[in-house]
């Protein structure tokens, strides 16, 4: 979900490199249709907007083109530096990151859970760990994304439903969500999905992508509020 740039598509295009049967979907069709395009034996492909009503049922009929699924991976997902807090970049945030992520997690849960057993992963972000002051609204669905996916994992496990959950945490990747932010520490997208991809196949449960911000994120974790609210990451 969340195939036609960035993170998703080379995580898709990764995917299929190695043989694996893969849907691809997202808002943008001709963007999906170039994938199945390179790929026209391995891809499917479905437009789906997760925050329409009708997300669940085009991802039921994407999940029937396949023939199944066993692995279904999230990542759709907007934000801004928004330090003026436009009401409109907020909402639109949290509509796409909290309610259309729960709309098709949700979703995905509950399939595999009548199939008992899946894997699902999703991209949230390090910027769940704590709340960025330039990026309010994206700091703050991520760190949803993260409660929620810990959450169904303690469901999944104390109700024996072998859904396994892995929380992908990358830093700032260069992709078209930041390509206008001057953030430190780019990652690029190709690197980015290969590691995504070796976390799904070790079946890791939460993993931060990279080691520099495994270790920015231990730091920054023990950073006092009192000073961490007086960090100049906003300019005025």
């Amino acid at each position: 979900m969340g195939a036609s740039s960035g993170m998703g598509r080379e995580i898709a295009r990764l995917l299929l490199q190695k043989g694996w049967r893969v849907g691809v979907a997202a808002r943008r069709k001709e963007a999906l249709d170039k994938i199945c395009n390179e790929f026209p034996q391995l891809a499917v492909a479905e437009q789906i907007d997760v925050n329409n009503e009708d997300a669940t049922a085009r991802l039921g009929k994407l999940i029937e083109q396949l023939g199944g699924m066993d692995v279904y991976i999230h990542s759709s997902g907007i934000g801004w530096q928004n330090t003026q807090l436009d009401a409109s970049l907020e909402l639109k945030t949290v509509e796409t990151n909290g309610v259309g992520f729960t709309r098709m997690i949700d979703e995905v849960f509950a399939y595999f859970r009548e199939q008992k057993g899946g894997k699902i992963v999703a991209i949230s972000s390090i910027a769940g760990t704590k709340g960025l002051g330039p990026a309010p609204s994206y700091s703050a669905t991520k760190a949803y994304q993260n409660a929620y996916l810990e959450a169904l994992e303690q469901l999944s496990y104390n109700q024996k439903l072998g859904i396994s959950i892995t929380d992908i945490r990358p830093g700032f990747v260069d992709t078209p969500l930041i390509e206008s932010a001057n953030y430190p520490m780019k990652l690029s997208a190709e690197s980015v999905a290969n590691q995504i991809v070796k976390a799904v196949e070790k079946n890791r449960h939460v993993c931060i992508i990279d080691w520099r911000y495994r270790l920015l994120v231990f730091f920054w974790r023990l950073i006092p509020r009192w000073i961490w609210r007086r960090l100049p990451l906003c300019r005025s």
